[in-house]
C-alpha cells in the first residue's frame, strides 16, 4: 500500500487484507499523523519514500 496521512482509513484497509497475504508492505510517503504506527500495529512492514508524484516509483 502506498500511503500518506491515512490514519482514518488504514486500519480498516489492513483488516480487510489480513489473512489473505503472507506479508503486508506499506510505503509511507511522508505521513505526519499516526499512519505508520497503525500500520505497524497490524504487522505491516513499513518503508519510507519521499513522494515524487509517481506511483510507479513508489511501487
Amino acid at each position: 500500500m502506498i500511503v500518506r496521512n491515512e490514519e482514518a482509513y488504514i486500519a480498516d484497509a489492513l483488516k480487510s487484507v489480513q489473512g489473505l497475504a503472507d506479508e503486508i508492505v506499506v510505503v509511507d510517503t511522508g505521513s505526519s499523523d499516526r499512519t505508520v504506527e497503525i500500520a505497524r500495529e497490524y504487522g505491516a512492514r513499513v518503508h519510507f519514500m519521499e513522494w515524487q508524484n509517481d506511483f510507479a516509483a513508489a511501487r
